[in-house]
């Protein structure tokens, strides 16, 4: 009996540390347990993170039954759209460095400050990419290796995917401004707001609904722009009212030059590091494109399920930058990275997991996509051998966000630089070109690349000289 009545409060314990890491209550993590801070922090970021890969997926789904077509535009799109990831996520990293430190410095007057500067930066951003978008749609799909047919499908897809990017540039930077603030549960809400509307949308505005036959592959833009919209509503409507740990007021809102300029310099580094990645991808696609649809189509459906695992570890190392960030601003650096290495163990235990489960059920969960034969072999073996390296990605993840939370976007830039552009893309398209292995040996060298690129990683941080960066 007492061994069992033990076990109903930790398991209570449990249940309430849930419910409290979901309801955000907790702002200030430079005190007190460790593990308390990582799961207060880490369960809103990764269901975060799993409402963001969940876009993806949807539309996958949606528009898989428009035609092997309609998917390959989609995935081209995507390898575009993913340079802009880059920048709003070398944006978000800043913004999250910058007030993470002074959240922990015990400034939120500075935090509120630079938040509006990191705005600033992204809205103009936003504009350049939106004239672009709309004016050369074509020409980015032909760019991209799309045929004439491609091009007349997804040519509106591609347009309004790339004029609205404004939605996906704020919602990555407001919710990294959340991150940094300790606000994580709203990060988490504002994506859950945006995919429901995604969810409901997706179809109707794809198919149509009673005579009204819908506007196609170009409705799941539509759809995707109307959700994050409104997820950029939510959050802009928490940011402004004056009752978080950080809160924008009219007497922030004067721009801030050498803020900014701050701002553009981390951002930068974290924008090469994610942009260095990016056109490793589209190099990728680049080099399957050439073995036809079938083999587009399939490696498309696998690297969104794949995404959908990523993105929920990347959760969890974001929760380890906020840490680290709060943690060097209160000065405990060996909290900060204390708190690294025992997100590094999660993370790894958690895709373990999931490589066991994607290695064993990667047929079932690819006909979820697609029942085509040829397409179900691509994407099959795509997500078992990628899915090999899942341990070494999460303790390189975990790393890499530490740096970007310290604010030494730097080092995982040379780092890509090195994995991606010298290790991955040359050896893939040995492998799948000279050698002849086709797609089966641009996905032998993501799991070396990647392997490679973690193992660097946690090498230079046990050197321990991003405790002492400044911001």
């Amino acid at each position: 009996m007492q061994s069992e009545t033990g076990k109903i409060p930790r398991t209570r314990r449990l249940f309430a540390l849930l419910g409290e890491a979901l309801k955000g209550e907790e702002k200030e993590y430079t005190t007190g347990s460790i593990n308390r801070a990582l799961v207060l922090l880490a369960i809103p970021m990764m269901l975060e993170m799993s409402m963001e890969s969940l876009f993806a997926l949807v539309d996958a789904y949606f528009v898989g039954r428009l035609g092997k077509a309609a998917v390959a535009t989609v995935g081209l799109t995507e390898s575009v759209l993913s340079i802009i990831y880059s920048v709003a996520f070398g944006i978000s990293m800043a913004a999250t460095a910058v007030v993470a430190r002074r959240i922990g410095e015990k400034n939120p007057e500075g935090a509120a400050r630079s938040a509006v500067q990191a705005l600033y930066l992204a809205g103009g951003f936003s504009v350049l990419v939106a004239l672009g978008g709309i004016l050369f749609a074509k020409d980015i799909l032909l760019l991209m290796g799309a045929d004439e047919a491609m091009v007349a499908i997804g040519s509106g897809y591609t347009r309004i995917a790339l004029g609205t990017n404004l939605v996906i540039v704020l919602l990555f930077l407001i919710n990294g401004i959340f991150r940094g603030a300790g606000e994580a549960s709203i990060a988490m809400r504002s994506l859950w707001l945006a995919n429901l509307l995604n969810i409901v949308l997706c179809p109707l505005i794809i198919y149509g609904i009673g005579s009204w036959d819908g506007f196609g592959l170009e409705g799941a833009a539509i759809a995707t722009t109307i959700g994050r919209g409104a997820g950029v509503i939510y959050q802009l409507y928490h940011l402004c009212r004056g009752k978080k740990q950080i809160t924008i007021g009219w007497r922030h809102l004067q721009p801030d030059g050498t803020m900014i300029a701050k701002l553009t310099g981390i951002a930068s580094g974290g924008t090469l590091q994610f942009l260095i990645g990016s056109a490793s991808w589209i190099f990728l696609i680049r080099i399957i494109s050439q073995f036809g649809e079938d083999a587009l189509a399939g490696y498309t459906f696998a690297i969104r399920v794949i995404v959908f695992a990523i993105l929920p570890a990347w959760g969890l190392a974001n929760a380890a930058a906020t840490l680290v960030g709060q943690n060097l601003g209160a000065g405990a650096p060996d909290r900060a990275e204390k708190s690294v290495w025992r997100a590094a163990y999660l993370n790894m235990a958690f895709l373990g997991l999931v490589s066991v489960v994607f290695i064993i059920f990667a047929p079932q969960i690819l006909r979820i996509f697609s029942q085509d034969p040829a397409v179900l072999a691509y994407g099959v073996e795509g997500l078992r051998l990628i899915s090999v390296g899942y341990i070494f990605y999460a303790f390189g993840m975990v790393m890499a966000q530490s740096f970007n939370g310290a604010g030494d976007t730097r080092t995982p830039t040379f780092i890509n630089l090195f994995g991606f552009w010298m290790l991955q893309i040359p050896l893939a398209y040995v492998l799948a070109i000279v050698i002849g292995w086709g797609p089966t040996g641009v996905y032998w060298a993501i799991v070396i690349a990647e392997s490679v690129i973690a193992v660097t990683a946690v090498i230079v941080f046990r050197k321990g000289r991003w405790k002492k960066v400044k911001v």
